[in-house]
């Protein structure tokens, strides 16, 4: 294969029951420029056995135990050769066979492409958009001071150029992707949304599970990128928003 447009690289470990949706998701791009990436950590369930099934359409397999999500992250970034990058892990899907496609339909050179994430229950059935079912709203231009108001963009619908990726740093244990994405907005130079949905994310992923952790390390992520006082302000309207109408509204 000619040199990929986009590397998308799958983290997973002991996620049988959620993999293959996510594989197939993938594999049936209808898109010539696509390199796939799967890191497991290991796994001890029959991840190994998923994974073998579609290894003809998976372009790198890297399987090892890892320190944790963002050290496997690390990994699939490192082993990417994809002007641009996407991670989507296991239980997740891109939106549509076309999103690929549809996406790369342009001669403009773009740092930054991001778009809407649908949300799924644990039946897999879609309850609606990000912006519909939660207080972060995605702008139709992105800067890097919407993110005061929490993570507006998902991170499996924030497709950055490789060149200005960073690898995520691993003393966060569930927010390094907001660090990350904040590096990259101070790089980018040229950012473009996508009018379609970009990914599906699965209710009950590790933000959604670590709640109070995960709020903990973005208020200091935050302190790092922005005026303290700033942070300060917009955590007390969030914890505000949250108490109205909690992680997510009523579909």
């Amino acid at each position: 294969m000619s040199s990929p447009i986009i590397s998308i690289i799958t983290v997973t470990f002991n996620a049988e029951q959620f993999l293959e949706s996510t594989i197939k998701s993938v594999i049936d791009q209808e898109f010539e420029g696509l390199e796939y990436i799967i890191v497991d950590g290991a796994s001890a369930d029959n991840t190994s056995e998923i994974i073998r099934k579609y290894s003809k359409q998976i372009d790198q397999l890297i399987c090892e135990p890892d320190k944790g999500v963002y050290d496997a992250m690390n990994k699939g970034l490192a082993a990417a050769n994809g002007e641009y990058v996407l991670f989507l892990n296991a239980g997740d899907e891109l939106a549509s066979n076309t999103l690929l496609q549809n996406i790369f339909n342009y001669d403009e050179d773009t740092d930054l492409i991001y778009g809407e994430t649908l949300i799924l229950n644990p039946e897999r059935k879609v309850l609606g958009t990000r912006t519909d079912l939660t207080s972060r709203k995605l702008p139709e231009t992105l800067t890097k001071k919407d993110f005061l108001e929490g993570q507006v963009v998902s991170h499996q619908s924030f497709i950055p150029k490789k060149a200005l990726c960073s690898p995520y740093h691993l003393e966060y244990r569930c927010s390094a992707d907001i660090d990350w994405m904040l590096d990259i907005m101070d790089q980018a130079r040229s950012i473009r949304k996508t009018d379609q949905p970009i990914a599906k994310y699965l209710q009950g992923g590790i933000s959604d599970r670590n709640l109070k952790t995960c709020w903990k390390e973005r208020f200091w992520i935050l302190m790092k990128h922005f005026n303290p006082f700033i942070v300060i302000f917009k955590h007390l309207e969030f914890a505000v928003r949250y108490l109205k109408i909690g992680a997510y509204k009523a579909p």
